[in-house]
């Protein structure tokens, strides 16, 4: 015989880093696999180490990290990790970056700037990461930046389950809160039943640079519940205005729904003390209890990410997940 046969068996591992475990274990309890123990700690000087107390070698690799507040640390963590997978000899590794970290730095805006989006998948390819799984990037062109595939994942049908049972039999209207976000809202009517469409119009004064000197809003808005969807929220200031601007315009209830909660100081304050009725997130990122209010509602995406993992494992199809969207 001049060959030795194996059978050809895969393994699902599942490694968590510390950005967000409870989501990674969430995820891992929807898979019924629990995510490996690991040893991670920085030294004195800030530099990170990562070693994975079980043997990953072969095993189909799914590093789980949310790149919460401390962007950097939790960036460099990841690579580490990557790292240590790729000299562990794991057969292929998917890093699941719930919210993919520098996504707002996807172009030029002037000379001399960097494309930082591109450097983070540049990063995790030379890292060894054989493919990347993410919730609601900023842009989609940010797949392109991988030399390799990307699962985009939508948290819309999660936020829009929630908002259906919510407010069923009251009229809705989508509301864009800026121009760049017209796209988005679009599915979201589409996903609501065809509900009309309305987004805030920024005008400018040219003698005064990045200046907002009014606003209006465009779309059928007076005694309606007013939807306001974006991909993430961060220091809450674009909401807040586009809240206000609503109740101006005689909104019946302004309620928002986002993938991604940054809140980052002094939103948790802005929404607070906005005419905001609702806020609906996902737990994409650790909402710590300081930042918790009454006002805001997390849902878990930790079934659709699981799904998606198990998808990527059996070789099947992730867009299917989605009504082909991409």
């Amino acid at each position: 015989m001049g060959s030795i046969v194996a059978e050809n068996r895969k393994s699902l591992m599942l490694f968590s880093g510390r950005g967000f475990p409870d989501l990674a274990r969430e995820i891992g309890e929807v898979l019924g696999v629990a995510p490996t123990p690991a040893d991670a700690y920085e030294f004195a000087n800030g530099e990170i180490f990562v070693r994975f107390k079980d043997s990953v070698r072969g095993s189909d690799a799914f590093v789980v990290q949310s790149v919460t507040h401390g962007v950097n640390t939790w960036v460099m963590e990841t690579l580490i990790m990557v790292d240590a997978l790729k000299r562990g000899s794991a057969k292929r590794i998917t890093v699941v970056l719930p919210f993919y970290p520098y996504s707002r730095q996807d172009k030029k805006h002037r000379g001399r700037e960097p494309i930082s989006a591109r450097l983070v998948a540049d990063l995790l390819k030379t890292a060894g990461a054989n493919r990347i799984l993410t919730v609601d990037l900023h842009t989609a062109q940010i797949q392109g930046f991988f030399d390799g595939p990307v699962d985009h994942l939508f948290a819309m049908d999660v936020l829009a389950e929630y908002v259906e049972r919510k407010f069923a039999g009251r009229p809705m209207t989508v509301v864009a809160p800026d121009s760049g976000r017209v796209r988005v809202a679009e599915r979201w009517t589409d996903r609501l039943g065809g509900c009309p469409l309305a987004f805030i119009h920024k005008t400018r004064d040219p003698l005064k640079p990045n200046q907002v000197v009014a606003n209006r809003v465009v779309g059928e808005v007076e005694g309606r519940v007013c939807l306001i969807v974006d991909d993430m929220i961060d220091t809450g200031g674009t909401i807040a205005k586009a809240a206000d601007i609503l109740r101006e315009s005689g909104a019946a209830e302004i309620v928002v729904a986002s993938t991604h909660a940054l809140l980052s100081d002094p939103a948790v304050e802005r929404l607070k003390n906005s005419p905001i009725s609702e806020v609906v997130v996902t737990n994409t990122l650790p909402l710590p209890p300081e930042k918790q209010l009454d006002k805001i509602t997390v849902l878990s995406i930790a079934p659709l990410l699981a799904r998606a993992i198990r998808e990527v494992f059996d070789d099947g199809s992730v867009t299917t997940l989605f009504g082909g969207l991409s």
